[in-house]
């Protein structure tokens, strides 16, 4: 996996609450006690699990990049870092007697190549009836200046997600997010081609037109989106 981010930009998009909110809602019957979380970045996604469903036991950080994966710590309440443990590195490095409830990829595999090796070998780190649960980037034909810029190999559709995740474990949802930051994006494809977003541009996408998705979102069914997630169960 190769990192294009830079602290900035991850330091930007930690700002992002409503949407961190939004996702985890929509994922939390399916987060267990025990949690891998792979590239996990500045630990952005992780302060807010650890706070927001207390009765995870612990979770796993893994990313590769040490110039983030030592700020992880940093960006939890010092009560919950008990619960937390970094691995500075690759999932395929994690031991496999070390088995998760939940496995999560948020915003990672599009940086991957071959993320349909990824996905495989990490089902493997599941537990019985446990879950992986991937969110990428959705459309590929909004793949941009500023999805180049960061190291995108692509971005995804169901077919292509399903693709991606051809393993033994069983689909139980897939669904889009974000409709209305959707057509943000199409703005940046088409008019801004921007390759990086500004604080007040992601200020405005987060506290206006997260909070619009979150409306239109149910209206259509969860049918388009900025972004997809899929999750997997393993059944045995």
């Amino acid at each position: 996996m190769e990192n294009h981010y830079i602290g900035t930009e991850l330091e930007l998009f930690q700002q992002a609450t409503n949407w961190k909110q939004y996702w985890m809602q929509a994922i939390s019957p399916y987060i267990g006690v025990n949690l891998l979380e792979v590239g996990a970045g500045i630990g952005a996604n992780t302060g807010i699990l650890l706070s927001k469903f207390d009765f995870i036991e612990t979770i796993k950080c893994v990313e590769p990049d040490p110039l983030l994966s030592t700020q992880i710590q940093n960006n939890i309440s010092e009560n919950l870092r008990p619960k937390c443990s970094v691995h500075t590195g690759f999932s395929s490095e994690i031991e496999p007697t070390e088995l998760f409830d939940t496995i999560l990829y948020i915003d990672v595999i599009e940086h991957i190549e071959n993320d349909r090796l990824e996905l495989e070998n990490v089902k493997n780190l599941l537990k019985p009836n446990g879950h992986l649960i991937v969110l990428v980037p959705a459309y590929q034909y909004l793949f941009s200046e500023f999805d180049k810029a960061i190291g995108h190999y692509r971005r995804y559709n169901k077919s292509m997600l399903r693709f991606s995740a051809q393993t033994e474990l069983v689909e139980k949802r897939m669904f889009y997010l974000d409709s209305v930051g959707f057509f943000a994006s199409l703005m940046n494809k088409h008019l801004l081609n921007q390759k990086h977003p500004t604080k007040d541009q992601i200020l405005l996408w987060d506290k206006v037109m997260v909070p619009s998705s979150k409306i239109f979102d149910t209206l259509i069914g969860r049918s388009f989106g900025k972004s997809l997630i899929g999750i997997w169960q393993r059944p045995f």
